[in-house]
């Protein structure tokens, strides 16, 4: 059982811990809070350590002051860790990589607000595991660049991408976030084409250089991203060849519209329906009517649940770092099997 260190108990951390703690090869050794709110009391009702993730006393008094149970602060704990999972605020990570994790010589991974450049590489399960396996420090790309990496997995798997056209519609906040829009408006995000995206694509898969360009806007909804793809492949391909790909390649997922899945508020109240929690959808949700093939061109549309697909990236990005599994695909279907992934 591999100590893990979640720092950052909000919208990624708390979700990382749970999964944690239904791996048979992992266990939560602790999470970090830095203030005494409401989500630092449910870590300790729920039985997780917490420590306090600013190595300050008045903060750590803080807590005390609150009535809420701390340990001490991520100092006390740091060097009992395997590695730190860092869920921290966007720039954050880096900050901790350079003034915590690499002084104490943990292992740690940041999540994808942080630069590609921060770490030694960056990881999707399809695609770098295998590069990943064994070092100390790096980065599980952002829930956008996770969805668009399993479905061009899917259809590179199938027949070789000349180039990608990516279109991306971003949902405004988290559902949790109360300060920020926009709320009346769609707004270029950047305005400048192409956007981060497709470099962020190329820094988990570098042989997609040159071939992927992406844009994006911001709507004023919470619940997830929605793409649309055109893909240029070097060979016809039938959609029904597609399709199967598409079904085989693992977290991803198709909606028929014809079933009610006619949009993104349909496909998290299936996943309400079904009982997960926080109504999660780690799995990539493809409208399968929206899969067409016109020669050697590819349409599709999909949506990304911002808050859970870079979930169980994060845990089979545990066992490559710390060489818990060789096998890319025994890890996933290990961490599927225990989140209950279809």
């Amino acid at each position: 059982m591999v100590k893990v260190l979640i720092n950052g108990y909000g919208s990624i951390g708390k979700r990382v811990a749970d999964a944690v703690s239904k791996q048979k090869d992992m266990e939560v050794l602790g999470v970090t809070k830095t203030k005494p709110d409401f989500e630092a009391r449910l870590a300790v009702e729920k039985g997780y350590k917490l420590y306090c993730a600013i190595p300050d006393k008045e903060r750590l008094k803080a807590f005390e002051d609150a009535g809420i149970d701390v340990e001490g602060t991520i100092l006390d704990v740091i060097e009992e860790a395997d590695i730190v999972v860092d869920a921290a605020p966007k720039k954050i990570g880096k900050q901790n990589l350079e003034s915590i994790y690499k002084p104490h010589k943990v292992k740690a991974i940041l999540q994808g607000g942080e630069k590609a450049n921060d770490v030694e590489d960056n990881f999707n399960a399809l695609w770098s595991y295998e590069r990943c396996f064994g070092k100390d420090y790096v980065r599980v790309v952002s829930c956008n660049t996770t969805g668009l990496c399993r479905i061009l997995y899917a259809i590179n798997s199938v027949v070789e991408i000349n180039k990608a056209r990516i279109v991306l519609v971003r949902r405004a906040v988290d559902p949790n976030d109360d300060k920020n829009g926009p709320v009346n408006a769609i707004k270029p995000n950047p305005v400048v084409v192409p956007s981060h995206h497709g470099p962020d694509v190329v820094s988990v898969i570098p042989e997609f250089e040159g071939k992927i360009i992406t844009s994006a806007v911001i709507v004023p909804t919470t619940l997830m991203h929605m793409h649309t793809l055109m893909v240029e492949v070097n060979n016809n391909i039938s959609r029904e060849k597609l399709l199967e790909a598409i079904k085989e390649t693992p977290r991803i997922k198709l909606f028929k519209a014809e079933e009610g899945f006619e949009s993104t508020a349909k496909i998290i109240e299936y996943a309400r329906d079904i009982g997960r929690l926080r109504y999660d959808l780690p799995e990539l949700a493809v409208w399968e009517e929206s899969v067409n093939v016109l020669e050697n061109e590819i349409f599709l549309m999909q949506a990304v649940h911002q808050e859970s697909i870079v979930i169980p990236e994060n845990i089979d990005c545990i066992r490559a770092m710390l060489e818990l599994e060789s096998d890319k695909f025994k890890s996933i279907d290990k961490t599927n099997k225990a989140l209950g992934i279809e």
